[in-house]
């Protein structure tokens, strides 16, 4: 190829040293290559020429050929307006300028043909084109003539430099007249036949400056699918290289550990999908390879005793293992769970977070390097340099979102060869942005809840309905059950919401008086020995109704409560809400969330709040949320680099993330280092990224 795509933009005819400076800081086009890869926003379809009597009053966009017969200024309030009488064959119409008449007036020919595009107001009885486009009749015919004209994305500080569209459009055209349109193929001719795609010069030309319509969907397709392919060709990639150069400990044995807890411990029956996972657990954990699994399952699905049983294995094959969870009080809940068992077992587990005293830390120390301590459970205390172990062999890291991935790595470095990893997460993650961000660990779901669990009924009811719901609780308290009420609390509104907090709290202890009732109240503002004495106080069933802000998004389980009151629940997420909900429904008796809300909705508050009464499933929930709000929020800032996405968009292009995930696959089955002369443009375009990391750096 003649053009090399990797010069600097300031080189390209028509842009120069100011334009390129600009370009870079608003748009972050830094070559030919980021210019190229700037897609249209929209089309403007320019394939029909009006006449000046077939005009109608829309907003559309029309083109018109005629000339100019005459120029006024015309006297308006402030300043002057141009105006100039256009005319065709069939009439006459009015073309008006409020700035840059010098300008104008210089350079515009009367009697000349013209080719005018823009908008048309009626005005005074005539039709009228406020700065219309205009183009010279034989410059237009010359030009690489596109029937859709593109529109692009642009900044307000573009246009007010005079980086207008038709500019974007000039330079594009400059660009294809330097490259004379010829593209490097990206893609193999295996590819490009068995999807039916059109080659890479063709779709870069007809994206922009589609010849009609069905050229522009396949330009789009073709683009789509090469964008999702090489996201997830990396993403496979990197897996493969990860299990073919990192070396994993090979547990080979399930011994003593594993089997006496099946056999004498088990608490309860494991579902089948905690049996199906278990074994994918097995399969990496006996291979040579390090695993890197993330395990997916929805509140209560009983991710942790999974854990654990992966826990004996590393055990039993005389490794050590460790749980890192975001919080202390999650991490407490952890180990108080797993400390039952172990003791059953005959297992040290010790816990590690910011308020272990000295006395426990070194103790907690020196046997982690002497190997008597089995199992260490915390918090980001865990990742300190002090903290070495003797043989790690497994990593459990719970709610990975959380977690970034120099943390992952800081655990990897405890020992001379990385423990396996397991990352748990009950945050459902939509099956097409899993595919995306975590494409590089293998993921296990579990799917469905143990038996005896009762699905959690889920209602919305208005404020004027407070006095039913309150007769609710107070019935479910008679019974001897517990009661959530959990009100919003955003940073940017703190103070109003702490208020909403604290008159809540006062018209609950109103209507449920002591010595009858006793209330809990946790918040942000309380020191967290305070916090904790609050909810051990629910825990022990001391209190009855635990009145909250978020803070108990995760954390606390106490199975006998059976009511979740969601105050203002517009204002949560579907995420938020259905976390939420998950604290209630661990015990055997049926429980119920209630969505208390004011009559004001939008219309995305009414589908999360219909979504939240019509399902329980995580994954249905993740899917409507991922619809509502994009990928970029649901990811958090840590993984929303990876989605930083030119032309294909997740939701919409779900099926072809599908079809390019599976040849991605195959391909790499077949040739797993592309070293076949039929993946060679394949070979090449992965070796140009990884070079040009800026180039597409939606890779992250």
């Amino acid at each position: 190829m003649s053009t090399n795509l990797q010069t600097p933009i300031d080189y390209l005819k028509g842009v120069g040293p100011n334009r390129a400076e600009l370009l870079r800081k608003e748009l972050g086009i830094h070559t030919y290559q980021d210019l190229i890869n700037l897609f249209p926003n929209r089309y403007l379809d320019r394939t029909r020429y009006y006449k000046i009597n077939e005009l109608q009053r829309n907003s559309a966009d029309v083109q018109i050929i005629g000339q100019i017969i005459k120029f006024e200024e015309v006297a308006q309030k402030r300043g002057k307006r141009l105006v100039a009488t256009f005319h065709d064959d069939t009439g006459t119409m009015e073309l008006v300028w409020f700035r840059g008449h010098k300008w104008i007036r210089e350079n515009l020919k009367l009697k000349t043909d013209y080719v005018i595009f823009g908008k048309t107001n009626w005005f005074n009885g005539k039709f009228s084109m406020p700065h219309p486009d205009m183009e010279l009749l034989k410059d237009h015919e010359k030009n690489i003539q596109s029937v859709m004209q593109p529109i692009y994305p642009s900044t307000e500080k573009l246009t007010n430099k005079g980086i207008s569209n038709r500019v974007f459009i000039k330079i594009m055209q400059q660009l294809f007249t330097e490259t004379k349109g010829r593209f490097t193929e990206t893609l193999s001719p295996e590819l490009l036949n068995s999807q039916k795609l059109i080659s890479k010069s063709q779709a870069l030309l007809n994206v922009h400056f589609p010849q009609n319509q069905e050229l522009l969907a396949r330009a789009q397709y073709r683009l789509k699918f090469e964008e999702l392919f090489y996201i997830q060709l990396q993403l496979i990639l990197k897996n493969l290289i990860h299990k073919s150069k990192i070396k994993g400990f090979p547990f080979e044995q399930v011994g003593d550990y594993f089997n006496t807890f099946f056999k004498d411990h088990l608490p309860f029956e494991l579902t089948y999908a905690q049996k199906r996972v278990l074994k994918e657990i097995r399969a990496d954990l006996g291979s040579n390879a390090q695993m890197n699994r993330l395990l997916q399952g929805d509140v209560g699905s009983g991710k942790t005793i999974v854990a654990f049983m992966s826990m004996l294995i590393a055990l039993d094959n005389g490794f050590q293992a460790c749980l890192m969870a975001p919080t202390e009080i999650l991490s407490v809940q952890h180990y108080n769970g797993l400390f039952e068992w172990c003791n059953k077992l005959n297992i040290s587990i010790k816990l590690l977070t910011g308020s272990s005293n000295t006395l426990d830390r070194k103790e907690i120390h020196e046997n982690l390097e002497n190997g008597d301590l089995q199992i260490l459970v915390g918090t980001h205390a865990l990742l300190e340099d002090k903290v070495k172990f003797k043989n790690l062999g497994l990593a459990i890291i719970d709610e990975q979102h959380r977690f970034g991935v120099a943390q992952r790595s800081k655990l990897w470095r405890k020992n001379s060869s990385p423990p396996h990893i397991l990352v748990m997460t009950a945050t459902p993650i939509p099956r097409t942005l899993a595919m995306s961000v975590y494409g590089d660990l293998d993921i296990s779901i579990i799917d469905e809840l143990p038996p005896g669990r009762q699905a959690i009924k889920t209602v919305h009811r208005y404020d004027n309905n407070r006095l039913k719901v309150f007769r609710f609780i107070r019935d479910e308290i008679a019974k001897g059950r517990q009661v959530y009420i959990v009100y919003p609390l955003i940073q940017e509104s703190e103070k109003m919401d702490y208020k909403d907090l604290m008159d809540g709290y006062a018209s609950i202890e109103r209507d449920f008086p002591k010595p009858e009732y006793q209330i809990s109240i946790v918040h942000g503002k309380m020191k967290a020995a305070d916090k904790d004495y609050e909810m051990q106080r629910f825990a022990k069933g001391e209190t009855q109704i635990m009145v909250a802000t978020t803070v108990i998004e995760v954390g606390v389980n106490v199975p006998n409560a059976s009511v979740m009151v969601i105050e203002s629940a517009e204002r949560f997420g579907l995420s938020q809400l259905h976390q939420l909900r998950g604290r209630v429904g661990r015990g055997a008796e049926q429980s119920y969330c209630i969505l208390m809300t004011s009559h004001k909705l939008s219309n995305d508050s009414k589908v999360r709040l219909e979504t939240m009464v019509r399902t329980n499933d995580g994954f249905e929930i993740a899917e409507v949320d991922l619809k509502l709000r994009g990928p970029g929020d649901i990811m958090g800032t840590q993984q929303s680099g990876v989605l930083n996405l030119k032309i294909a968009d997740l939701i919409k292009d779900n099926d072809i993330l599908k079809t390019a995930r599976y040849w991605a696959k195959q391909i790499l089955n077949n040739d797993p280092s592309l070293a076949s002369p039929n993946n060679a443009a394949i070979l090449n375009t992965y070796k140009q990224m990884s070079k040009y990391r800026n180039i597409w750096n939606y890779i992250s």
